[in-house]
């Protein structure tokens, strides 16, 4: 027993004419009570329109591009008791419906897009990376769902597309579960979570050249310490995509207060540098910014935040790059850093740091006002999220009260996991950070 009906516009509150941006429903489709029939859009908010029914569209009454108000009609379609449809109804959608095109091997936790040499970038360009080495698992490739019983809207499905995505492989998280964006990339992050350390890896080699037919060579093994540094940091910039926030901060006044305190330095034996204050002033942000203070877990879906503040400070030596760990920062006072910055140096000269004093580390400074330079990407230290870069400083003039004046400006960079953090969180991070170097007063009373 089925009767027909008609699928009106709901109350939508004080929208008219509101522009139909996709129809999802088609004659002869069968359906069940709140899938989505259409979608509005008005102010840039999607709307969709759900079936009060379950049963067979007969009718669908508006196309895209049209203009409808609440109590609008979009459809007829007819009802049963039952809440499945004929198959008969199920056959002709399935007819009308396109086939995904059969599954295409790609490299286990790499999105297909990966494997055709295009690299999906932040702001949603595509960029080629050139080709991939022939894959070994699989994530379904798509050419075109348009028209898929598998909800989405316009963008989402272009995005899916262009990242050689199966709508029909994804969960939507969506209202009555329609696939959103968010979706497309916690299946990649997923994906890419079960991918083998090594995936990835296997790039084309590195040609062999012969040198010494150019000019005289001399071939220096390295050492110890720089082998393990370039793995350790080949592995961050492989596996972690990074960005990097570029900011400076005036730190006149700080700058002054430590030259003050010279005095009582050498009475207390220690060498007050800069660092000790920029340790402090981090801690104070990452307090403020817990989501820098933390980790990812294994499967990458998970940000795990440390209560406990351990900074490691990177630091040259004739053998390399160490990064020692200075532990509990926000307990201790800038005497005690400055004598612990002191030690672990001096102990990393001496190459006698222990497996303890470099693990542990919850965000990372690497310091290069000492030498030089005005601005630098530094790579995270994972498992870490984010590190921060030092530069030197270096006098500026600077327009106040209507006039130029010397002022002490510290560029720094904060290079972080885009995973975990977004551009805004970072910028929101670096001012914190900068407005507590211009005023340390905020961190130290």
């Amino acid at each position: 027993m089925s009767k027909t009906v008609d699928v009106l516009v709901p109350d939508i509150g004080n929208f008219h004419d509101v522009p139909v941006i996709e129809v999802l429903a088609s004659p002869g489709a069968s359906i069940k009570r709140d899938d989505p029939i259409a979608i509005l859009e008005s102010d840039k908010a999607s709307m969709d329109v759900p079936s009060p029914h379950t049963g067979v569209i007969e009718q669908v009454l508006v196309k895209v591009g049209d203009k409808v108000s609440a109590g609008a009609r979009l459809a007829t379609m007819a009802i049963t008791d039952e809440p499945t449809v004929a198959p008969a109804a199920d056959s002709a959608r399935e007819a009308a419906s396109p086939k995904p095109i059969s599954a295409v091997p790609i490299q286990a936790g790499t999105p297909a897009a990966l494997a055709r040499g295009q690299v999906p970038m932040a702001s949603g360009v595509i960029m080629d990376s050139g080709p991939r080495p022939s894959p070994t698992a699989s994530i379904p490739l798509v050419i075109d769902d348009v028209k898929s019983e598998h909800h989405a809207a316009p963008a989402v499905r272009r995005l899916a597309r262009e990242l050689g995505l199966a709508l029909a492989e994804i969960q939507g998280t969506g209202r009555n579960g329609r696939i959103v964006e968010e979706d497309l990339r916690n299946y990649i992050k997923a994906a890419m979570a079960r991918t083998p350390a090594t995936a990835g890896s296997n790039l084309s080699e590195m040609p062999a050249v012969d040198f010494a037919k150019f000019g005289p060579i001399e071939s220096r093994p390295l050492g110890r310490i720089r082998r393990a540094t370039a793995t350790s940091v080949q592995r961050s910039w492989r596996l972690v995509p990074h960005v990097t926030q570029y900011d400076e901060a005036d730190i006149t006044d700080l700058e002054a207060f430590r030259k003050a305190e010279t005095g009582q330095a050498k009475q207390r034996g220690v060498h007050l540098t800069l660092l000790a204050f920029i340790m402090k002033a981090t801690v104070a942000t990452l307090k403020e910014h817990a989501s820098f203070n933390a980790s990812l877990d294994a499967t990458g879906e998970n940000l795990v935040l440390k209560h406990y503040f351990h900074l490691g400070v990177a630091m040259d030596t004739p053998e390399g790059l160490v990064v020692p760990v200075v532990r509990d920062v926000d307990r201790k006072g800038i005497w005690e850093l400055a004598g612990e910055l002191a030690t672990l140096s001096q102990r990393a000269r001496d190459q006698k740091l222990t497996p303890a004093d470099v693990q542990g580390a919850s965000f990372t400074i690497s310091s290069l006002g000492g030498i030089g330079g005005t601005a630098f990407s530094p790579i995270v230290n994972a498992p870490e999220v984010a590190i921060l870069g030092v530069s030197r400083a270096s006098l500026r003039p600077v327009y106040r009260d209507g006039q130029f004046v010397p002022r002490l400006i510290l560029p720094f960079s904060l290079s972080y996991d885009h995973r975990a953090n977004d551009g805004a969180q970072a910028a929101r991070f670096t001012s914190h950070l900068r407005d507590l170097l211009g005023d340390i007063r905020e961190v130290l009373l």
